[in-house]
């Protein structure tokens, strides 16, 4: 296991966790939370789809336990990732791993929701609302993450962020 990709999958964590409490748009049955999609796009890009999995499964359920937030946390936050991970590990862009959170979270996400507002019985459930406060949330946090990320390449700290520990070059 990689320490460093652990120890900044646990920063994650702790970031989205914490500042998901703080930041959050209430609608109806949903907490949306910008934080978190920020974070999904940091740890795609720099630890990778299968950490980036791991820390939005973890803070969903620290989200979930803690009460800020909701299991329609899960499908949006997993999704984003991993279609996010998908999009930027094929074209190798910044502006694609935002944008395939965006749909991963905003539309897939939002419409495998439909089956948990069913389990938790909210019978007047409404997708096109829950779609845009998804899409909204995401796009907040994607775009964030996008400029930040972007400022970090031009300072090339992007590079060093990214590489391991063995394969860094003193400058």
């Amino acid at each position: 296991m990689n320490t460093r990709k652990l120890t900044l999958t646990a920063l994650f964590i702790a970031v989205n966790v914490v500042l998901s409490s703080v930041i959050v748009i209430p609608i109806g049955p949903i907490k949306a939370a910008p934080v978190q999609h920020f974070i999904n796009v940091l740890s795609v890009v720099l630890v990778g789809p299968w950490y980036g999995l791991a820390q939005a499964f973890l803070s969903s359920i620290i989200r979930v336990l803690f009460g800020t937030g909701t299991p329609f946390a899960f499908p949006g936050s997993m999704i984003g990732v991993l279609l996010a991970s998908l999009f930027y590990y094929v074209n190798r862009h910044l502006f694609v791993a935002a944008i395939g959170e965006v749909i991963g979270t905003g539309i897939i996400g939002s419409l495998f929701c439909i089956p948990i507002a069913w389990i938790l019985h909210l019978d007047h459930f409404l997708i096109k609302p829950l779609m845009a406060a998804f899409i909204t949330s995401s796009l907040i946090g994607a775009s964030i993450s996008y400029i930040l990320l972007l400022v970090l390449k031009r300072r090339g700290l992007l590079a060093y962020l990214k590489l391991d520990k063995n394969k860094r070059r003193l400058k």
